[in-house]
């Protein structure tokens, strides 16, 4: 479908590409960041995927038809996703045995693998759905946060077949996909909500206030839930081909929780930030000091590890509630998602915390709660709706061409009581948050 007819049967108009410089970010008070290169050569930053239109409403279009990609990490994934909420394919292309075989993500091997199998992912998403490029509306990609090797694969591929069927491009934020993608299950779910997002990479406390609106409440300081899963399932010598959190509940099941009294991480600091690498050591040192030959050994190991890894997110969880509630009173909904989110034990936990705040917990099912491309293609579809997006790429790119890849990209404005009381959090090379770039762009239409 063509740009012109697409935005003309939605009644958006396009504003022009709005080009980032450095002076501009500057004047807009944002922080300027390297991109990523694929050649040694400095370009501008681009506001990416939103190129707001000039009349912002939401059309109630239910045929609109959208495909993300998504390789911000492990897996390749691609779908197609209908505006009315119809998941009309998924398609998934795990690296499960590379987990195995490196103990976790090896950037450059997943890139290998990301590149050999984009182009079979992307077509088979297509086949099921029973759609080709010219019926879609617009190509969605995950821009950021992830590893910037992965992240290129997926971005490449979008722009050539955005680029080839003359189509929209949108960018989108990997953490924002994860918490929009409860609106495409939960169709009830209305802004203002909150998101606890658990993955291997991320741990992330949100106030959802509308779209590209957020508060960020928490977020890791070092490591992730998720890693301290894999690394947990590493050490005991478990199963890692289904990620580490699967296996470590499994085993968990069967052991003793009180058995090993780890302490629960950051006690003393009164934020919403997560850190899991002093826990790890304490696995590790309780590793090194039993026979985890014994099965039993190694199931009390691993249950108490889950029991204090999720009272970690319970306390942070209780707290960041609180702070919300104070900022939005009418908030009704905790969303949960990310791999994590997977895991029976830790959805069980948070409902009883959410329950007691007279709250109802939003749990997107397991497929969707991995990266996933309907996550991304959703995300998209409500973004476009806004007229966040940019207009088709050229179907050739520049050999001097740079790829907008958002490594470290925060989603939201950090909330003032929730600044870290512990180690300063890392700011090397970040990128202003989706939530500042969009006021921006609004502030420049008025």
């Amino acid at each position: 479908m063509a740009l012109s007819s697409t935005l003309s049967r939605l009644n958006l108009i396009p504003r022009p590409w709005l080009p980032y410089t450095v002076t501009t970010l500057r004047a807009l008070k944002l922080k300027p960041h390297k991109p990523q290169l694929l050649r040694p050569k400095w370009a501008p930053l681009t506001l990416s995927s939103f190129s707001v239109s000039a009349q912002i409403h939401r059309p109630q279009d239910d045929n609109l038809v959208v495909l993300g990609i998504e390789t911000s990490c492990d897996d390749t994934a691609a779908a197609v996703v209908r505006s009315s909420g119809d998941i009309l394919s998924q398609v998934v292309s795990s690296q499960a045995d590379l987990l195995v075989r490196y103990g976790g993500v090896a950037p450059k091997m997943a890139e290998e693998a990301h590149s050999q199998v984009i182009d079979q992912v992307v077509q088979e998403a297509l086949n099921q759905a029973n759609v080709s490029e010219t019926d879609l509306s617009a190509v969605a990609v995950t821009i950021g946060p992830g590893l910037s090797l992965c992240l290129r694969v997926g971005v490449q591929k979008a722009r050539k077949t955005a680029g080839s069927f003359n189509l929209p491009i949108i960018g989108v934020h990997h953490m924002e996909a994860h918490a929009l993608v409860a609106r495409l299950v939960e169709r009830e779910l209305q802004f203002p909500f909150m998101a606890l997002l658990i993955s291997g990479g991320h741990n992330l406390l949100i106030l959802a206030q509308g779209l590209g609106q957020y508060i960020q409440l928490g977020t890791s300081i070092d490591d992730a839930i998720g890693e301290a899963y894999d690394k947990t399932a590493k050490w005991l010598g478990l199963d890692m081909r289904r990620s580490g959190g699967p296996a470590i509940e499994e085993l968990a099941q069967e052991g003793d929780a009180e058995s090993i009294k780890f302490s629960i991480p950051m006690k003393q600091h009164k934020d919403c930030n997560f850190s899991y690498a002093g826990l790890k050591t304490q696995v590790r040192l309780a590793i090194e000091s039993k026979n985890i030959q014994d099965r039993r050994s190694r199931a009390d190991i691993a249950a108490s590890f889950q029991r204090v890894a999720v009272l970690h997110l319970e306390e942070r969880c209780q707290r960041a509630i609180q702070w919300a509630l104070k900022i939005e009173p009418s908030i009704k909904h905790l969303v949960v998602s990310g791999g994590v989110a997977s895991n029976q034990y830790v959805r069980a936990r948070l409902d009883q915390v959410v329950k007691k705040n007279s709250l109802q917990l939003v749990c997107p099912p397991p497929s969707l709660c991995t990266d996933n491309g309907v996550m991304v293609a959703w995300t998209g579809i409500e973004h476009f709706r806004m007229g966040r997006f940019d207009p088709p790429p050229p179907a050739v790119e520049s050999e001097d061409f740079v790829y907008d890849l958002r490594p470290r990209w925060p989603l939201g404005e950090e909330y003032a009581e929730g600044r870290s009381e512990a180690r300063s959090l890392r700011k090397a090379r970040i990128h202003p948050s989706l939530t500042s770039i969009i006021q921006a762009s609004l502030q420049q239409q008025h």
